[in-house]
């Protein structure tokens, strides 16, 4: 048993030295005009997937989105990133801005990304700011511009 347990640390180990990136996996907390949880995972050098659960305006979104990583300013640790996805809202037209009184809505849509984020050396922490635009398509066919938001992640 503790052969196997010695053989995955290494391998992890490796893998992880391997590996450009400052992390393989984070999650944690998004805050900003929604405020959700976020699960980021590298599947390649510069390539991750995240995945938003979120809430605004009383209703609930999932998002997921493909994303290319990058050196910012030449500081170790600092990437930026764009991306695209796709997102699936449920929200109650009593609870909106938008929406009219005892209208449910069904949202999907289509996502862009931008954003920056550092991950510290010492702790396993990863911050991020972006900016992730929004056209539903359906359900309330619209742009959201207004989607800034402040992530902290937990990296492993």
């Amino acid at each position: 048993m503790k052969k196997y347990f010695l053989t995955i640390i290494l391998s992890l180990l490796i893998a992880s030295l391997a590996s450009s990136q400052d992390y393989k996996t984070g999650v944690g907390l998004r805050l900003g005009t929604s405020i959700g949880g976020t699960i980021k995972h590298f599947v390649g050098e510069k390539s991750a997937f995240e995945g938003l659960l979120t809430t605004r305006w009383q209703g609930v979104e999932l998002t997921g989105l493909f994303e290319i990583h990058n050196n910012a300013f030449d500081v170790e640790k600092l990437n930026w990133y764009f991306g695209f996805g796709t997102h699936l809202g449920f929200y109650n037209g009593d609870n909106t801005p938008w929406g009219e009184e005892g209208v449910n809505y069904t949202l999907f849509g289509i996502d862009g990304i931008i954003g920056i984020e550092y991950t510290f050396n010492d702790i396993p922490v990863n911050l991020g700011l972006d900016w992730k635009p929004v056209f539903n398509l359906t359900g309330y066919a619209t742009f959201w511009g207004d989607a800034l938001a402040f992530s902290v992640r937990y990296t492993f």
